[in-house]
């Protein structure tokens, strides 16, 4: 095999991790549709949920770095999930120009219902939970060190 050969096999699609973490993620949010759709949620949702159920009240700024999602992407989002009663908005006492987040009773006692969603989603994957979470904390290490290259 010749430099050149081996230069081309790199750039193989079937070779990219990046596209290969694209493809895992769009079948995970494929399952996730089916998941959800039992809840009334879509997978920007359900992570809005995610990040209300473990802090409880936040301010939308948190909740959109929290999950990587601009102020345009967030608020429709959160609009609807207010309508579906889900959750409320409202203007900070302490800063007017800042809009906090808390559940309702309704998005509060949904949490229940999604307990078993994660453990269907390491079966989907044909995981074990350790092999759920090893592969959780590889990429979240992937993630922190991109962010840091991209500085």
């Amino acid at each position: 095999m010749t430099t050149e050969t081996r230069a081309d096999d790199l750039l193989r699609l079937d070779r990219q991790l990046c596209f290969s973490l694209h493809a895992a993620s769009r079948a995970f949010t494929g399952v996730y549709r089916t998941v959800l759709k039992d809840l009334g949620l879509t997978y920007p949702q359900y992570l809005v949920m995610l990040t209300l159920w473990e802090h409880g009240e936040l301010p939308v700024k948190e909740i959109g770095d929290r999950l990587r999602l601009d102020s345009g992407t967030l608020s429709p989002l959160l609009k609807r999930l207010e309508t579906a009663g889900l959750v409320h908005r409202r203007r900070s006492e302490e800063d007017e120009r800042s809009v906090v987040v808390t559940l309702t009773p309704e998005g509060e006692a949904l949490r229940a219902r999604a307990a078993g969603i994660p453990l269907h989603m390491a079966r989907a994957a044909g995981l074990t939970l350790d092999e759920f979470q090893t592969l959780r904390t590889l990429l979240t290490t992937v993630t922190t060190n991109l962010d840091h290259a991209a500085l």
